[in-house]
């Protein structure tokens, strides 16, 4: 079992960046992709980064691109997400999961951190 924390989530002006973490428990935290999705009201979670158990391979979504970078750090069982050139439609609860591959489909993701809020103000 993996327990999921995020931080870094916040309020920041439009053109801004902020650099989530998700911290996980447990030993095995290697053994798991990773990936970040984000969600608003009455809208599907969205995918918007994942990465390979040993970190070598990423994947951004062509909606976030050039603007979103993830990584993770097996040594300290964490994974960021480094968010830049914010705008107000980048504004949702961000959550990350684990799961054994990466994939876009939230139900690939066994487990789930309780999210975090980030609001960006035009």
């Amino acid at each position: 079992q993996v327990q999921l924390v995020e931080s870094g989530g916040g309020l920041v002006q439009a053109g801004g960046s902020l650099r989530l973490s998700c911290a996980a428990s447990g030993r095995t935290f290697s053994s798991y992709a990773m990936a970040w999705f984000r969600q608003t009201p009455g809208k599907e979670r969205e995918f918007v980064g994942g990465i390979s158990r040993s970190g070598g391979s990423t994947y951004i979504p062509n909606s976030v691109k050039d603007r979103f970078t993830i990584s993770r750090d097996n040594a300290k069982n964490t994974v960021y997400l480094q968010m830049n050139s914010l705008n107000p439609e980048d504004t949702a609860v961000y959550c990350c999961a684990a799961g054994s591959v990466v994939g876009t489909t939230s139900g690939l993701y066994m487990y789930w951190g309780q999210g975090t809020q980030v609001t960006v103000s035009s």
